[in-house]
């Protein structure tokens, strides 16, 4: 008589924990890209309709020419940064807001937004009510 052995071995795989753990890294990968934005600036903007709760410590102005102001005194571009740092060091938490003339150019508003976010300075874009 020959035994019979019960058990055989499945050579199949289950692909269930394949599945499992590259669900979980796509997961993981999807949640990592979108909290990871090195570019991003911090501005506020107000809304047209509502006034704001904080006032600003200073004002930075860019006219038509591309003349820059802080507080209606004209200043070079370059003694800019170093201005606002006098200005704004005794400040818990300083607040800058930027005026514009609509045809100046996007860069010469992002140069001023750089300053900010390297000093830290909360930027608020001054707008006209509607």
């Amino acid at each position: 008589m020959a035994i019979k052995h019960g058990s055989k071995i499945i050579k199949e795989g289950s692909g269930s924990a394949q599945t499992d753990l590259m669900f979980l890294l796509l997961m993981f990968m999807l949640m990592a890209t979108t909290l990871i934005n090195p570019n991003a600036l911090k501005l506020t903007l107000p809304k047209s309709s509502n006034q704001l709760k904080e006032q600003p410590v200073t004002t930075v102005s860019i006219s038509k020419d591309l003349q820059f102001y802080l507080d209606n005194v004209r200043i070079p571009f370059d003694q800019l940064e170093g201005a606002l740092k006098v200005k704004l060091a005794e400040e818990e938490a300083p607040t800058v807001s930027l005026h514009c003339d609509e045809g100046v150019p996007i860069g010469e508003v992002v140069k001023v937004m750089n300053i900010a976010n390297n000093n830290k300075y909360r930027l608020i874009l001054a707008t006209q009510p509607e």
